[in-house]
């Protein structure tokens, strides 16, 4: 992900230097990236940064004018109307729609970084008082991780630049593998790698003399766990309030935009307010300026696809399908090896879909607009818990941190439901896929504005969920569609047709990854049916059930028993070999240890090797093509 670097020392400036520009080296995923360093060696700060082209954080470094204070940042900051236009008024040289007003808000506000309202991450150096500034947002979804060594500080967007100079890290943190194997994620800050961790949400770290003085934070989430409920009629008017004030943010500034729409609430609601006149002004996008798209499957147009065209053509706005398709899967390899490479273990291999996707929606627009982290902030919907490897895969030392994690999940869930979703879940489990997207895409979602986010914490203390209102009363004729489970709708049939959706909806998981062995074992006489073509397609995208016998199956057998992955010290060699031969076989249903083993492989091969495999800027789809051979044809 996009985003800074660096080093604070007091070693001699042409070492770190040369540390920064090898740390810069392995930042540079795209073509489409624009990179630089900037140097103060009298205060020992040796940084950088790296940006999409035209991103909000192209053209780093940020200077006042007195040149004694300077910010780089990473990510997007969405400020209060009219703050540029104060600025301006207080003296500031300030542009209409850059990053530059933010740096004038170091000179303004006594309490920065305290005020921001975004994804964003900085490094401010100020001459004034001797001190650089280490800062990452309050949910912590633009991460900053660091690793603190005797000879210096080390930051970055990506662990991977700090195992670029200090190799002796390239290894798996007991504790964190065992967390990975578990929920399929770091917990609690950590990183799969012994010695880097992520700043913790609304920290600010101050260093003077190139050493850390302070570990201080700017932002507590018992702020908001600690307001006091509200009843159901103020609490919807001042979330309406406050979503209709934030949402015109969100639609500013000079890269184009499109909505990433499903058939659910949470991107109803955005296109309710943004396409629709409110109290005689015009709509925030007009029709035919806001493209929209949606992901699909191969097998037919899922529910996502079908509600989607409709909630568009009702917007006035053009949509199209970004299938994947044929073209993902002959490419699966390069796409595989190359998420788990830029996530670091954030996601497994049942997100590598994601950047292929990624990849096809930035050709429409380098911004997407999503509804990710509504229902979760909204409606404190938890979207991952711990799952219990298959018994005998792994090695007793690795279950036993697998036993670990289990507990600390648990000890993380047993406070305020509300702040596990947004300060414990959104940068341990969240940031995975939101970070993989972001190699390729700006991800905006309004519903993570900090007072959309602070009023939604004071949520009554019952089942009442808002969206549909807020659809409803910007737009009537979103509200009366149903959802893609057939929540909402009108007419005699709704409720049968959301008892029909709802069974196909757990038939395709059941078909795809949950079914059971004894089922598994009778499909595989009935596979000459094609069974699954009833199935599935109807709600999901991804098929890997299916794909790991078939077109997939090659693949997982050259890896998983190859004998480097086979060797693994917490692996068991006969339960991984029969794990793939009973699946690729057919009568048995091994989806979930797949993915676990598959991933685990492919970062070790990427990330801990001493060979690790170098990933060249621009290493997208014509890379692949060109570069490499499909992974098998399509069974």
């Amino acid at each position: 992900m996009p985003g800074i670097f660096g080093l604070i020392t007091n070693r001699p400036a042409a070492a770190a230097r040369a540390e920064v520009e090898a740390m810069c080296r392995v930042l540079v995923h795209e073509q489409f990236y624009r990179s630089g360093l900037w140097v103060d060696a009298g205060l020992g700060v040796y940084a950088g940064w790296v940006a999409r082209e035209g991103s909000f954080a192209d053209g780093m470094p940020l200077r006042n004018e007195t040149g004694d204070v300077t910010l780089l940042v990473g990510g997007e900051e969405y400020p209060e109307p009219g703050l540029r236009a104060e600025l301006r008024r207080r003296g500031h040289a300030v542009s209409g729609d850059g990053p530059d007003y933010l740096v004038h808000r170091i000179e303004e506000e006594p309490d920065f970084p305290r005020r921001l309202n975004g994804r964003l991450h900085g490094l401010a150096v100020d001459r004034r008082t001797q001190t650089t500034l280490l800062f990452n947002d309050r949910f912590g979804l633009q991460p900053v991780y660091f690793h603190q060594a005797k000879d210096g500080f080390y930051f970055a967007c990506e662990a991977k630049a700090i195992l670029a100079v200090r190799p002796e890290l390239r290894a798996f943190d007991p504790r964190a593998l065992g967390e990975f194997i578990s929920c399929g994620c770091a917990l609690e800050g950590r990183t799969l790698f012994p010695g880097i961790n992520a700043l913790p949400p609304g920290s600010a770290w101050r260093f003077r003399a190139g050493k850390l003085i302070e570990k201080g934070s700017y932002f507590q989430p018992r702020e908001w766990e600690e307001q006091e409920p509200l009843g159901e009629e103020e609490y919807y008017r001042q979330l309406r309030d406050a979503f209709a004030a934030a949402l015109p943010n969100y639609f500013q500034g000079p890269e184009k935009i499109g909505v990433s729409l499903t058939g659910g609430w949470d991107t109803r609601v955005i296109m309710a307010q943004a396409c629709t006149a409110h109290a005689g002004q015009p709509p925030l996008a007009a029709p035919g300026t806001l493209p929209c798209y949606t992901y699909g499957s191969a097998y037919r147009d899922n529910q996502d696809v079908k509600l989607a065209r409709r909630v568009a053509a009702i917007c006035g706005q053009s949509h199209q399908v970004i299938p994947v398709d044929d073209t993902f899967l002959s490419h699966f390899r390069h796409y595989a090896e190359r998420t788990m490479y830029l996530t670091e273990g954030g996601v497994d291999t049942r997100r590598v879909p994601d950047l292929y996707v990624s990849e096809q929606a930035c050709r429409i627009a380098p911004v997407r607009m999503v509804g990710t982290y509504g229902s979760e902030i909204i409606n404190r919907a938890v979207m991952f818990k711990p799952h219990a490897p298959e018994p005998g895969v792994f090695a007793p030392e690795a279950m036993a941190h697998v036993a670990a994690a289990v507990e600390t999940y648990r000890r993380a869930r047993e406070g305020n439901a509300a702040g596990f979703v947004a300060f414990r879940q959104s940068p341990w489990h969240h940031y995975g896929v939101l970070g993989l997207e972001q190699t390729q895409l700006a991800i905006r979602s309004p519903f993570l504005d900090n007072v959309v986010a602070q009023i939604a914490f004071r949520a009554p203390d019952s089942d009442f969920d808002p969206r549909p209102r807020l659809a409803a009363d910007a737009s009537p004729a979103l509200a009366r569609l149903r959802t893609d489970r057939g929540i909402g709708g009108q007419g005699f049939f709704a409720a049968i047709q959301r008892a029909y959706l709802e069974f196909t909806f757990k038939a395709e998981y059941a078909y795809d990854y949950g079914m059971p062995q004894w089922v598994a074992a009778a499909d595989r006489f009935l596979a000459p049916l094609h069974l699954e073509r009833l199935w599935l397609g109807r709600h999901k995208v991804y098929h890997f059930r299916i794909w790991f016998r078939t077109v997939l199956a090659d693949y997982v057998r050259e890896i998983l028993l190859d004998p480097r992955s086979l060797a693994r010290p917490y692996l068991r060699r006969a339960a991984v070999e029969q794990i793939v031969r009973r699946h690729v076989k057919g009568d048995r249903n091994y989806t979930d240890e797949i993915h676990r083993l598959l991933s685990l492989e492919l970062l070790h091969r990427a990330l801990v090797d001493a060979d690790a495999p170098a990933f060249p800027a621009g290493a997208g789809l014509a890379a692949a093509q060109s570069a490499r051979q499909p992974t098998n044809s399509r069974a």
